[in-house]
């Protein structure tokens, strides 16, 4: 359940909050005062796009945050399995924070991705925004709902026949790849030959690009470190070498007269061996680290065939070598193509004949619950004043499997005696699509476990005891779910277990948008608006106290 909104900077809203609770919470206002930007908020919030300028001009940033209590075990446990932190809790807060063109999401104070929100917020709320009804008219939409309402019979076969269409689908997918003429298959047993014989003659050893690589950079650069070894050897030879074995022959001479001129003389003698281990090693080093011109060619070759195979057949000299392991594998299955290939025709037709087999089991459940979900919608619908309506489903097979089975299914429909039953989106207007709609809504609200539901002017287009039926459905809906509405009609407001008035006003040099919780007097002061105009009479208020009595004796029928 929503239990409290909280919009800040967000168009005409500064800051607001709103606590809702149980069953029926209806919101009013006049044309303009904001009620739509408390839905596009709610929208925002569950992952939906920014609106253009949503966020106030002389705001840093905009912020939405949505407190839920989470009551269902399942949906609790669904949660976890999304990794929500503290889901057991029973509480979450999920909140979206505009900041230029950037927004950032987050659940229980953790950042999360939109797909996450969505996931999540599909498992809390349901919103019926404005203009929803017209998804009706996209044939692709009605087996999702059939699917929706029969989740926990069909939900099992579902995932049987999409775990079947996935696999026949990958065999598909290798037959077709692996169908080959003669030609073709002897190019490729030449090419495996050819890619065989390459890898295996440069008889490469893991590591030894490496090595090559350090002998290379030596190489190539072995004159410069000649010349600089040689002048290196010649400036402690002819210089510093013959300097501090001067020094340590004159400070010998000395020492003799003061003990501690003793080490001082091991010192330089140290610095003297140093200088000719340095030059030996020096020496050593240019003797045994000279290339021929003919040496530096063949280590550059190798080198290149090594770089050579790496970039054709893996980054790394493991890579090269796994993927000349393949190739045998790769050969024999070419070797014995036919049979290859006759073994995957034989494991396509078995998986396809258990795919068909759990398909059709699929497709007769769904015909089961789809003659209780048209019943259930036609009894709604004659509740919502389509008097002489009949509904129903109709079912055709698909050309070809798909991950939902074979079936394409859509909703037909006549609202008058005497007239053929055609398509939905032949046939309903925009009036109707909006209460055929909220009876499906209602139909599906009792066997989901989401247990708060947004209608945002569901009303359009109907009046009068139309107006009154929808009222009444509005209100059966919210003796099992949180229902939040936003309406024009004081036939629905009037059943309000909770009313909030949606009202614009000025303060200081800025418009702002500001909610209240109205009391039984307020209440009806504002049905008597819905009902009078601008004009409120004692007649339009006494006509409002009757109309919420009435509401009151039809929520106890």
């Amino acid at each position: 359940m929503l239990l409290n909104l909280h919009i800040k900077n967000m168009a005409l809203i500064d800051e607001m909050d709103i606590d809702f609770a149980e069953n029926l919470n209806i919101l009013t206002g006049e044309t303009g005062a904001g009620k739509s930007i408390v839905i596009d908020s709610i929208m925002l919030a569950l992952g939906g796009k920014t609106p253009k300028d949503f966020v106030r001009k002389d705001a840093d940033y905009g912020l939405v945050e949505l407190l839920f209590s989470v009551e269902n075990e399942e949906t609790k446990k669904r949660l976890l399995e999304l990794e929500i932190a503290e889901a057991e809790q029973g509480e979450l807060i999920l909140s979206r924070k505009i900041i230029g063109n950037r927004s950032v999401s987050k659940i229980n104070g953790e950042t999360v991705t939109m797909a996450k929100v969505r996931e999540v917020s599909a498992l809390l709320l349901d919103l019926h925004a404005q203009h929803e009804h017209q998804s009706l008219l996209i044939p692709g939409n009605h087996m999702k709902l059939l699917d929706r309402y029969g989740q926990e019979e069909l939900g099992g076969l579902k995932e049987s026949v999409a775990s079947l269409y996935k696999e026949y689908k990958g065999l598909k997918e290798e037959l077709a790849a692996n169908t080959l003429n003669e030609e073709e298959k002897k190019r490729q047993l030449d090419l495996l030959l050819f890619e065989k014989n390459e890898i295996e003659e440069a008889a490469l050893k893991i590591g030894e690009d490496a090595e090559l690589e350090e002998l290379y950079r030596t190489a190539a650069n072995s004159k410069n470190i000649a010349e600089g070894l040689a002048k290196a050897c010649h400036y402690t030879e002819e210089g510093a070498y013959d300097a501090v074995d001067r020094a340590v022959r004159e400070l010998s001479a000395v020492s003799e007269y003061d003990k501690e001129l003793g080490s001082m003389t091991d010192m330089l003698s140290a610095v003297s061996d140093i200088l000719s281990d340095f030059a030996r090693s020096a020496r050593d080093y240019l003797e045994n680290n000279t290339y021929s011109e003919e040496e530096f060619r063949q280590l550059e070759n190798r080198l290149n065939i090594v770089n050579h195979l790496k970039a054709k057949y893996g980054k790394t000299i493991e890579d090269v070598l796994a993927y000349a392991g393949n190739i045998d594998e790769q050969y024999d299955k070419l070797v014995n193509h036919d049979l290859y290939v006759e073994r995957l025709k034989e494991q396509v037709n078995a998986i396809e004949d258990n795919l068909k087999k759990q398909c059709s089991i699929l497709s007769e459940k769904r015909k089961q619950i789809a003659k209780v979900l048209a019943k259930n919608i036609t009894e709604a619908l004659v509740d919502l004043n389509f008097l002489d309506v009949r509904f129903d489903m109709v079912f055709e097979q698909t050309k070809d499997y798909t991950v939902d089975g074979y079936d394409y299914a859509y909703f037909i429909i006549s609202t008058n005696v005497g007239e053929e039953m055609k398509p939905l989106w032949q046939v309903a207007s925009g009036g109707e699509l909006s209460r055929i709609m909220l009876a499906m809504k209602s139909c599906l609200a009792d066997s989901d476990r989401i247990e708060t539901l947004i209608f945002d002017e569901i009303d359009v287009g109907i009046s009068g005891r139309t107006a009154q039926m929808v009222a009444e459905k509005i209100h059966g809906i919210g003796k099992n779910h949180q229902v939040i509405c936003i309406t024009h009609l004081p036939q629905i407001a009037a059943m309000a277990n909770h009313h909030y008035l949606i009202e614009k006003k000025v303060e200081g040099e800025k418009t702002v948008t500001n909610i209240t919780h109205l009391n039984a007097e307020e209440e009806i002061m504002e049905l008597a608006r819905l009902i009078g105009g601008v004009k409120i009479t004692d007649t339009v208020i006494q006509s409002a106290k009757e109309m919420k009595e009435l509401a009151g004796k039809a929520k106890v029928n």
